[in-house]
Formats: C-alpha cells, structure tokens, sequence
C-alpha cells in the first residue's frame, strides 16, 4: 500500500469510529485531543488500528504516538 492510501485509509477509519471530520486530523495534530481520547478508548483505537492494518502495538509503543505523523509513520514502516 502506498503511503499516501495509507494515511487517507487510517484517516477515514479515525474519522469514522471517532465521529469526527477527516479534516481535523493533521500529520501534527495530538491524537488524544483531536479524538478525545480517555484511557479506554484510546485502547479502542489500537485494537482498531491492529485489526485493521494487521500491525501489533504494543504499550510502550502507545506512549511514543502521540501525532497522527508518528501514527502514520509507525503503521507504515510495520505493514
């Protein structure tokens, strides 16, 4: 998959399950703010991105992806 369908790909899942618009999610932009994210949906939001993109996340990992950027960078180099 190209980077780009990748990033518009985990962009209208977030947008989709989170309830929000595709353009509030920026490369820059913090994913527990953006999504308003608690503990347990931010759980949520990895299982999603697993299954969806077959990647495992684990939760020292969580802790370094904070911006959609590193989101998008963490799932690409996995897959």
């Amino acid at each position: 998959m190209e980077k780009q369908d990748l990033i518009a790909k985990i962009n209208e899942v977030l947008a989709d399950e989170f309830e929000i618009e595709e353009s509030d999610i920026t490369p820059d932009a913090n994913i527990k703010k953006t999504l308003q994210l608690d503990s347990l949906s931010l759980v949520d939001m990895v299982a999603l991105i697993e299954e969806t993109f077959g990647v495992s996340i684990k939760g020292a990992e969580v802790s370094n992806i904070q911006t959609f950027g590193t989101l998008y960078e963490f799932v690409y180099e996995r897959m």
